[in-house]
């Protein structure tokens, strides 16, 4: 990990205040640096980049190892960054089962067979180093995927799952320690999820007995040398549902760095439960309602928000240290479900507009459209790293007005998103300020329907058909408001602050007020206004947070001179 001595840190406030990021510590993340991180997800490395750079052929119907390397994935983070992504969590990095199963090779990562080896199909030690480092020098934070429940192993005799050869897999090379060899059978009982086995007699993936002490101790241990060894900033952690809950809070100290866990399942109320024992989880709940609501154009919208309300609610921090996703390696890719770019691109933007860490997985920013495993595993060097393409500018755009947003409003990311009901069914608002986000799924072909989608931003006198009381007056009278997407601007009524908008193409709509973007930044320049512009109801703290960011080069000159 990256360390400092104390003379350094009593320098680093002085550093930061003239804007040089040299020392900027991007190691050992913890909860709230995760915060307002952008997390480009799950890169299966063999499917990323190869060491060479070739375009070599990769069937995912093969289920075999394509060619991708640490160092290839090094040599692709300006494409990455260019995306304004400013994390990566990479797929499991220790040493697998290396010959061939009945289901394919682990070119994913997830059939360890040796904790405290590396993959050597990825690379070695230093590789794995050198993407870190390159990492951090970019200001962007390394995210390491480990595996805890369980092991893999190929039988001794087919058809016969106790025969597992314990002494292939280190350091647990015993049946000792590993649960008594069961299926899972009754997924509603809890003691069965955590201690039977999720594989099968073709390929048994021994259960970790984590009930033992001396196990524990073990995998603390390694956790905590992973991390150091790699300086990763974070751990996503696989099936965390299937190990005792109480494991989980050692486990995530020893390993001192933000942790992200998969509880596969759709129940709020049993995702919930986990909130107490990680930093963070995905967001599998609402993840299920997003792709109803937008996989169609008769998807239901208000089932979502519904579930988005029950998330703030029972979540133990809200949904502000949840991972929001529309696609990953274990589920189909979203395009499998519609090929509507109009749904699609309404679809990414829910994942950036609320309370959660967005996540984005590699390939769907190249409209990537595998369905289930493993056609949702492609190689993204066959589509040459395009920039070009409509969802690589829907998700730059995406990524830079929530940076805009966090820069304007000092509070943005600890202020609950709310949703701002709407006389039309077919249109959802959400208000995290300085953000309004419109959702429609009325699809592509939109001006082939009968029905018309449009929303309507209500005024301070709860005009324009808002019944949301707590809605009112979202922005002052005469705010110039851009559409992030298009840099098209409009204006709020004169009177109350109020606007209808109508859908394009049934395309989203994100708006910033003109006064929070910047003639110099990268989101919609020429749509700036000066900072002194409009205000409104978004409060003088918005405002005078603009003023501050506009006005540092002369606070930075006062505290010079009190060092002189």
């Amino acid at each position: 990990m990256l360390l400092y001595h104390s003379r350094t840190v009593t320098l680093i406030p002085l550093l930061l205040l003239f804007g040089i990021p040299a020392l900027k510590q991007v190691s050992g993340a913890t909860f709230e640096e995760w915060r307002g991180r952008s997390i480009y997800q799950q890169v299966v490395t063999d499917r990323f980049a190869t060491s060479s750079d070739q375009a070599i052929p990769c069937d995912t119907s093969q289920r075999k190892y394509c060619g991708g390397t640490w160092q290839g994935l090094t040599e692709h983070l300006d494409y990455i960054q260019k995306l304004g992504f400013d994390a990566v969590w990479i797929s499991p990095v220790v040493k697998n089962i290396m010959d061939p199963t009945e289901y394919g090779e682990s070119y994913h990562g997830y059939w360890m067979q040796d904790l405290n080896n590396l993959n050597p199909k990825f690379g070695d030690a230093q590789n794995l180093k050198n993407l870190s480092q390159a990492l951090h020098k970019r200001g962007m934070f390394l995210m390491l995927d480990v595996v805890v429940n369980h092991f893999a192993s190929l039988e001794k005799k087919p058809n016969n799952p106790s025969s597992v050869d314990y002494s292939k897999l280190s350091p647990f090379n015993s049946p000792s320690y590993y649960h008594k060899p069961c299926p899972i059978t009754d997924p509603d009982n809890q003691t069965n999820v955590e201690q039977c086995s999720l594989g099968d007699d073709t390929l048994p993936l021994p259960d970790v007995n984590t009930e033992d002490p001396s196990v524990v101790d073990t995998l603390n241990k390694w956790i905590k040398s992973l991390v150091n060894e790699y300086e990763a900033d974070g751990v996503r952690i696989d099936t965390v549902k299937h190990v005792r809950k109480d494991f989980w809070p050692g486990f995530a100290q020893s390993a001192g760095v933000f942790t992200l866990g998969e509880v596969l399942s759709g129940e709020v109320d049993y995702v919930s439960n986990y909130s107490d024992v990680l930093d963070a989880f995905l967001d599998y709940p609402t993840y299920f309602k997003l792709v109803d609501a937008f996989s169609s154009t008769s998807g239901n919208l208000s089932e979502l928000v519904e579930m988005a309300k029950a998330t703030q609610a029972k979540y133990k921090n809200g949904a502000f240290m949840v991972g929001s996703f529309l696609e990953n390696h274990d589920q189909p890719r979203f395009p499998s479900f519609t090929k509507d770019m109009a749904l699609i691109k309404n679809a990414m933007a829910w994942t950036f507009a609320g309370d959660c860490i967005p996540i984005m997985y590699y390939g769907q920013e190249q409209e990537y459209e595998g369905g289930a495993e493993p056609s949702n595993r492609e190689a993204l060097w066959l589509s040459g790293y395009q920039t070009e393409k409509p969802l690589v500018a829907h998700a730059r755009a995406l990524n830079a007005a929530r940076r805009v947003a966090m820069d304007y409003n000092k509070d943005f990311l600890k202020t609950p998103m709310r949703f701002i009901d709407q006389p039309c069914n077919a249109s959802l608002m959400l208000f995290k300020p300085p953000i309004t986000t419109l959702l429609t799924n009325m699809g592509n072909d939109y001006y082939n329907s009968t029905v018309r989608a449009f929303w309507t931003l209500p005024g301070s006198n709860g005009s324009n058909g808002s019944t949301n009381a707590g809605a009112r007056g979202l922005y002052g009278a005469g705010e110039v408001l851009v559409d992030v997407f298009t840099c098209q601007s409009m204006v709020t009524g004169e009177e109350d602050g109020g606007l209808v908008l109508r859908a394009k193409y049934g395309m989203p709509q994100m708006l910033l007020p003109a006064r929070a973007l910047s003639k110099d930044g990268e989101l919609c320049p020429g749509s700036a206004i000066e900072q002194g512009g409009k205000g409104g109801p978004l409060g003088a703290s918005s405002g005078e947070r603009g003023r501050e960011l506009h006005f540092w080069p002369m606070l930075a000159l006062s505290f010079l001179f009190l060092f002189l």
